[in-house]
């Protein structure tokens, strides 16, 4: 048996999309290859906003489940869900998960050692039970950071007291001085990252399954399938529904693009106010879908002429965009909302992947779809597929994560 890893995260599968993704697959690669793993999270909720069922009627208790043959153990802890969450309300859901996962950390405390926690962020403050369990059993501590939690707040003003936010700035500081490792996902955010902390930070790339996901040849039969016809120039949207996107500009390029055909499909706490605006300005050329099955969505991404990742310019270098991995391995036409400087817009510029325009510039993303949607750009889609497929598998990125990582 190799060593015992344990995973501390608020996210995780089978939600679909997002950290949690990312999170499940990580554990199950690790368990699949040998190493023993537990995992203290919450019941399933993302990017709903609701526990999902068969999870729902569990949801007020502790859980556990067992897979890979005994190698993985999956802890769910009870958490405080909110239908319609804001800033006060995700802090709140943050902290009664840490209060609850903190009691289970106790209860695995007295037991075989785990040679390597990881804490992923969000939420930063989970590293605080990492950097606890280091102290009293003398293991090692990796810190992930899949998203800039704290900054994303203040600048997307989910959190307006700057008091509370140098509060929490200055708890993360402790929290990654105390880290044997810390990693994250883009280069914008490792420079970031690298002012906050002297240490090393190591590159740990969100990832998708190339096998997967891949490229089909026939998108005109695929857009019959879902009801367009083959002449329609079809623009999607698939991903979380929230605040982070700005996805209202979406709605205000189809007014000014009636001939084009835009797909929003995902679910979150703000569809329903893109629902209202799409009926406010008498919009037929926009359509909402609910979350497409897993078994169903190479077939799904592939109808589609060109792919929106949308995002605000104050998220730019806080997050990056989990949904592009998976528009690169179909080889998919991503027009992609980034400014000069900002990490995703130099890979994309450099890679020559995709169709860069202005973050918050309506007029940039309407005249960006308008031009996406008049040629095939062959050279753009193969080459978002060929960095997918060299970069971007999960083999090569955890190989390169069991090496540099869990095996130091």
């Amino acid at each position: 048996m190799g060593k015992r890893l344990l995973l501390i995260g608020g996210n995780y599968a089978p939600e679909p999309t997002g950290i949690g993704k990312f999170n499940g697959e990580m554990m199950n690669w690790l368990a699949n290859n040998g190493y023993e793993c537990t995992v203290i999270t919450s019941y399933p909720y993302y990017p709903q906003w609701e526990v999902q069922k068969p999870y729902d009627r569990l949801r007020s208790w502790y859980g556990k489940e067992e897979m890979s043959g005994g190698r993985l153990k999956v802890y769910r802890c009870p958490q405080y869900v909110p239908a319609k969450p804001s800033g006060k309300k995700r802090i709140m859901l943050d902290f009664t998960f840490a209060v609850s996962a903190f009691f289970k950390l106790l209860q695995l405390l007295p037991g075989k050692k785990y040679d390597l926690v990881i804490s992923v962020v969000p939420a930063f403050h989970l590293g605080l039970l990492a950097i606890m369990y280091k102290k009293l059993r003398k293991s090692k501590v990796l810190y992930h950071i899949q998203d800039l939690q704290i900054e994303a707040a203040r600048d997307l003003q989910m959190i307006r007291s700057g008091r509370v936010i140098n509060m929490m700035l200055r708890l993360e500081r402790f929290i990654l001085r105390k880290a044997d490792f810390v990693s994250s996902i883009s280069g914008g955010m490792m420079r970031r990252i690298a002012e906050k902390v002297d240490k090393e930070i190591s590159f740990f790339p969100n990832w998708v399954d190339v096998e997967q996901f891949h490229p089909l040849e026939n998108r005109d039969q695929l857009k019959i399938s879902y009801g367009f016809s083959p002449e329609d120039k079809v623009v999607l949207y698939s991903g979380a529904i929230g605040e982070k996107q700005g996805l209202e500009a979406i709605l205000h390029a189809a007014a000014a693009l009636r001939e084009v055909k835009f797909v929003i499909c995902g679910s979150g706490p703000y569809k329903e106010k893109l629902v209202a605006l799409g009926k406010t300005l008498g919009l037929e050329n926009v359509f909402f879908l609910p979350l497409q099955p897993l078994e169903e969505f190479n077939r799904f991404l592939n109808m589609a002429d060109v792919h929106l990742v949308i995002q605000k310019a104050s998220a730019s270098d806080l997050v990056m965009p989990s949904k592009l991995t998976t528009v690169l391995a179909v080889g998919g036409l991503a027009l992609i909302t980034a400014n000069p400087g900002s990490s995703l817009y130099e890979l994309v510029k450099e890679q020559q992947m995709g169709i860069l325009v202005r973050a918050e510039d309506q007029q940039a993303l309407t005249d960006g779809i308008r031009l996406a949607a008049q040629g095939h750009h062959a050279e753009l889609r193969n080459n978002a597929r060929d960095y997918a497929a060299e970069h971007l598998s999960i083999s090569r990125v955890m190989a390169r994560f069991e090496e540099t990582i869990v095996n130091r």
